[in-house]
């Protein structure tokens, strides 16, 4: 199953749905899709399609998933890193009206550097990235939680 995560920003994000259904058409995405809508309207006869649901039913999509096709929100993205999920992000657009700012091309590319995610960009074809993901490793997620305490513990030992 591939689970299409488009947030909860209040701007739509039709470019990536109309994407994914491309890729349904051609026969390169031949999985069940179901799709997190929020508040961009669509209605396609080839992807299930929820507009908001809880938590426990986000989470249990995102384990259920094979792969995650998301926007590039922090949350939506760290979610599937964190559980080891095949990730293709694509950030929302100013030009495209889909957001306020380009902020999430740096979290994508940010995300996509490191390893831990495949990233669609404007002008990239889905479906070359689509083969690309039926291979691709995430490089698993390291909190540095745990350094920052050893700092923050070390720090007070030696000072107070």
């Amino acid at each position: 199953m591939i689970f299409v995560v488009l947030g909860t920003h209040e701007l739509p994000f039709t470019r990536l749905l109309r994407e994914v259904e491309k890729q349904i058409l051609n026969g390169n995405i031949q999985d069940e899709v179901i799709v997190q809508l929020g508040h961009t309207p669509y209605k396609s006869p080839y992807m299930k399609t929820i507009k908001f649901t809880s938590y426990e039913n986000m989470e249990r999509l995102y384990r259920d998933a094979d792969l995650i096709i998301t926007h590039g929100g922090t949350g939506s993205i760290t979610t599937g890193v964190k559980m080891g999920k095949k990730m293709i992000a694509a950030p929302r657009l100013i030009k495209y009206g889909e957001h306020n700012d380009d902020h999430q091309l740096e979290i994508v590319h940010q995300f996509e550097k490191t390893g831990h995610i495949l990233a669609w960009y404007d002008g990239d074809d889905l479906g070359e990235i689509l083969k690309l993901a039926k291979d691709f490793k995430p490089v698993p997620f390291v909190s540095g939680k745990q350094e920052i305490i050893s700092i923050i513990r070390n720090f007070i030992n030696e000072h107070v």
